[in-house]
């Protein structure tokens, strides 16, 4: 499974962006299933619906029933790894979404992720010290 930021939705989601040709030619050449987590998918709501509109909201939401992308679950034993990784990078600083993939990389056992934060997925670590692997770049 891939794991897939708010960027990168963001990016698919507005043609004039201009990350969005290379957003759909790497999507469209992936032969593995996409997942996120429950923090990005509200961060991208918002953001989408601030700043595409309703219609590109509801077009994630459709997109999401479709089975474009699966959620991972956050459950209460993640809050402690959670709070200590938004401590760690409080300097960019590190919001809960972003703590919530590197969490889901640490689950999945990679790091291969879409996204259009090249400055702080450069950063994170996961598992403490292994770099992420963003297919955007």
């Amino acid at each position: 499974m891939i794991i897939a930021d708010t960027g990168f939705f963001l990016t698919i989601a507005n043609g004039r962006d201009r990350d969005h040709q290379r957003a759909r030619t790497t999507a469209s050449r992936l032969r593995e299933p996409l997942i996120t987590t429950w923090p990005v998918v509200t961060e991208t709501s918002h953001l989408l619906v601030t700043r595409l509109g309703h219609a590109a909201l509801m077009a994630f939401v459709a997109s999401a029933r479709a089975g474009a992308f699966s959620v991972f679950g956050l459950d209460p034993t993640h809050w402690p790894r959670l709070e200590r990784l938004m401590t760690q990078y409080a300097e960019l600083p590190m919001d809960l979404a972003d703590a919530s993939l590197v969490l889901l990389a640490e689950e999945l056992g990679h790091g291969r992720i879409l996204s259009t934060d090249r400055r702080d997925f450069r950063t994170y670590r996961w598992k403490s010290r292994k770099p992420f692997t963003n297919l955007l770049e």
